[in-house]
């Protein structure tokens, strides 16, 4: 018997154990972009027991920023000493008064790059210009923006500036849990994130809500492994933190969370389809505030708002599933997608509309 075969028979296993126990369904939330891709792509949500429910998280970091963020981001587009630099998933997230792929087709400078020192560079290259990252993402991504501008502070590139979204991942599992709205009886916890993080930052959900949080790899053997491992935990009544993926430690990479510290400030943010949520958010420190984008430019106030009729907020808040929003494979799609949870490459939306759609 394989290793994937004598996982799926433990599966079984717990599960019966569960049934035989009263309870004849479980709805494990993944919090992970590349989570979501994955389960959508190998096609195993079709091969689990009916009452065995994997429901998508806030692990997109493009889905779960706020409209107002890109609407900031397209105003400075279309500043003419303004180049922006983002990663490519955002070039085509809708805004009110259009994306940076259409001021781009208007003749603004936007330009995709691949890393936060890309973008300082970039504006080593361009002194006659402000260029403007933007920092979405996070703690897997926030280590990458904090030494970017340290850096630029450091050799003095005084045109370079940083639109910041950095978020923080359990104030918003905290936040779900705490919605009466969402039943969530176990996380499977991203693997990016929890190389930065180690896995026993989860200890505080576990031993606040009493809800398994098991950290997992991407390929079907880890993600079956952890939904084998919350399964197992649900079953005996034992909830805990947990790994069942090697490149994770207990306590991460402690050099970058330093970085972070060094760099940001923790501060209360938006997540599109949850709020405000206190404490979940990353700002620069006093020292480096004058690469803050928002404060260098003086950015008019955006209003936080939802495309007519588009649930991505509910999707990535685990309150419904993507074939449930109207829009969904209608209006909605990859060509012409109306909400980030279509446009990002790990949007939930979009994985529905490639793999599961059938």
């Amino acid at each position: 018997m394989n290793r994937i075969a004598e996982i799926r028979k433990k599966i079984d296993a717990y599960w019966d154990t569960l049934l035989s126990s009263g309870r004849d369904d479980v709805r494990i939330m993944e919090i992970c972009g590349t989570h979501t891709v994955s389960i959508s792509r190998s096609g195993l949500r079709a091969t689990f027991p009916k009452g065995l429910k994997l429901i998508s998280g806030p692990g997109c970091p493009v889905c779960v920023t706020g409209q107002s963020y890109v609407d900031k981001a397209v105003y400075l587009a279309r500043q003419p000493d303004v180049i922006i630099a983002t990663y490519g998933d955002m070039v085509r997230v809708p805004g009110a008064t259009g994306s940076l792929e259409a001021v781009r087709g208007e003749g603004g400078k936007v330009e995709v790059v691949y890393s936060a020192h890309q973008a300082v560079d970039l504006a080593r290259r361009c002194e006659d210009k402000q260029v403007v990252f933007l920092a979405i993402g996070f703690e897997t991504t926030a280590p990458a923006t904090a030494l970017a501008i340290q850096k630029a502070d450091r050799e003095g590139v005084e045109n370079f500036s940083a639109l910041l979204s950095h978020k923080l991942v359990i104030p918003a599992m905290r936040a779900l849990l705490n919605d009466k709205d969402i039943r969530i009886d176990g996380f499977l916890c991203p693997g990016h994130v929890s190389v930065i993080t180690g896995w026993r930052v989860y200890e505080p959900i576990v031993n606040e809500f009493a809800r398994p949080c098991v950290v997992a790899g991407f390929d079907d053997e880890q993600i079956l492994k952890g939904i084998c491992e919350i399964l197992r935990q649900l079953a005996e009544q034992s909830p805990a933190a947990c790994c069942v993926y090697p490149a994770v430690s207990e306590t991460g990479n402690l050099h970058a969370q330093e970085v972070i510290h060094e760099t940001f400030d923790v501060i209360d943010t938006y997540w599109r389809g949850i709020g405000i949520i206190p404490a979940s958010g990353l700002g620069l420190k006093e020292r480096f505030s004058r690469f803050d984008a928002d404060k260098r430019f003086n950015l008019p106030v955006f209003e936080e708002h939802d495309p007519p009729g588009c649930r991505c907020g509910e999707v990535i808040s685990g309150k419904c599933i993507p074939p449930e929003c109207p829009l969904f494979g209608t209006i909605c799609t990859p060509r012409e997608p109306i909400g980030p949870c279509m446009v990002s490459s790990e949007g939930s939306c979009a994985a529905y509309y490639k793999y599961d759609r059938h």
